[in-house]
């Protein structure tokens, strides 16, 4: 970048902005830039949306050390289910949260979904090993998870909603998937806490979560803050009117 100049920086800098807002494929909800460093410089009501962990980094998600750094085994223990409940794992990655899931819902499903190929692959071959019979995993699209209908008891997302490019589009088909009075939980590193060890793009304050949940038509319900460093943050689709 150096040898252009300051005119000819300015210059590309325009024209990254430019071709990156054609790429992203930035609509009436967002604006679009140049990324700084840790985003992709596509802008939601305010948040600019992080990079993607790309399936190179499952080792970070299985390492050994997530269960005691993060305290994984109360949000799986604290996760709003019955046996025989319908949840989805959205960003599901590796199937970390999705097995022991499966394991508290032997009479209902999970739908493991991930937009990742390699990710699927990953469970894939875990179902196959152990014989897991209801854990179904399902390819989405970057605006949609590509669930059935108001099929969905309760979905959840762990650390994954903010990387997501289309939050709306993707917050709206979860909403559509969602039973009437079915839950969203989001799992986010918590922005207000500057002691959280986590790059500022890749947490979410609990204010930002609840106006862009509000924006889809989700009521929110509470927010756990029993996990060292994430918020978890429960939402509501509203009831049918009798």
């Amino acid at each position: 970048m150096k040898f252009l100049g300051p005119v000819g920086c300015l210059a590309f800098a325009l024209y990254a902005g430019i071709v990156f807002a054609q790429e992203s494929g930035s609509g009436p909800f967002y604006t679009t830039g140049v990324p700084s460093r840790d985003g992709i410089g596509k802008v939601y009501m305010g948040r600019e949306i992080s990079h993607v962990m790309g399936h190179l980094g499952a080792s970070w998600l299985e390492r050994p050390k997530r269960e005691q750094e993060e305290r994984t085994d109360l949000f799986i223990s604290g996760l709003p289910v019955k046996e025989d409940s319908v949840v989805a794992d959205i960003g599901a990655g590796t199937g970390y949260f999705t097995f022991p899931i499966a394991q508290r819902v032997p009479l209902g499903e999970v739908y493991a979904v991930d937009i990742q190929p390699e990710m699927l692959g990953f469970m894939a071959t875990r179902i196959a090993q152990d014989n897991i019979l209801n854990v179904q995993t399902v390819l989405g699209s970057k605006d949609n998870p590509n669930l059935p209908a108001a099929a969905i008891d309760l979905a959840f997302i762990v650390d994954a909603y903010h990387e997501f490019a289309f939050p709306r589009e993707m917050g709206q088909s979860l909403v559509e998937s969602l039973k009437p009075g079915g839950n969203l939980v989001l799992v986010e590193y918590r922005a207000e806490d500057p002691r959280v060890p986590i790059k500022r793009l890749h947490k979410m304050s609990e204010a930002q979560v609840k106006k862009e949940m509000t924006a889809i038509g989700l009521e929110w319900v509470r927010t756990d803050d029993y996990l060292p460093q994430q918020h978890v943050l429960i939402f509501q689709k509203p009831k049918e009117s009798p």
